[in-house]
């Protein structure tokens, strides 16, 4: 906080708390949940702390998941993905009540969406239906043939597709043919690049 110039007033009104809890947390009076801790650490844009997980919650003959460690992200809405760029912060003062664990260390700011609609559904190779969790890391560098999550200039909200490049130009690909290749103009904004997709049953 003191490296970003950040106050514990400023702090407190981005968690909704008080400045005392605030207070409290960094003079070691008091000890937040983990919860808090982790919006805490997304307001400075570190990475999400690891959780160990007993050892008693594990399938037969798999590694203790004691010895694997999860981070935690937030689920947040394409909206607020589209105008993350845009924020100075990472993520705006209550963009999230819901968090989704995976082994996955991001190399940046990173945050789940839920896919919506069918452009990224193809019926062969690979497929990505609505409904499925996929996280975006901004932290790795959008390359041709990746997925990625791009902030067109004439939307409010965030596009996932496929980065392609012909003849120099960049296009945002859908996996489904039946949509359009989208021309990738000097006035979008690509947000990240997707690094796991969790299809919810």
């Amino acid at each position: 906080m003191e490296a970003q110039g950040i106050s514990q007033e400023s702090m407190a009104e981005r968690l909704g708390v008080t400045q005392g809890a605030v207070g409290h947390w960094l003079n070691g009076k008091r000890e937040p949940k983990l919860e808090m801790i982790n919006r805490l650490l997304a307001e400075l844009g570190a990475p999400a702390l690891s959780i160990n997980l007993p050892d008693t919650v594990q399938a037969p003959d798999a590694a203790p998941l004691s010895s694997q460690r999860l981070y935690r992200y937030p689920v947040i809405s394409w909206v607020t993905a589209g105008g993350w760029a845009e924020a100075v912060e990472p993520y705006p003062p209550g963009y999230s009540d819901t968090y989704e664990l995976t082994d996955y260390k991001a190399k940046g700011p990173a945050f789940w969406l839920e896919v919506r609609g069918d452009s990224m559904t193809a019926s062969a190779g690979r497929s990505i239906p609505e409904g499925t969790l996929i996280l975006v890391d901004s932290g790795i560098q959008p390359t041709p043939g990746k997925l990625v999550l791009a902030k067109l200039p004439e939307s409010n909200e965030a596009t996932f597709k496929k980065l392609v490049e012909d003849s120099g130009q960049l296009f945002l690909k859908p996996l489904n043919p039946a949509y359009p290749l989208i021309t990738m103009r000097q006035d979008a904004r690509l947000l990240g690049t997707i690094v796991r997709a969790n299809l919810k049953l």
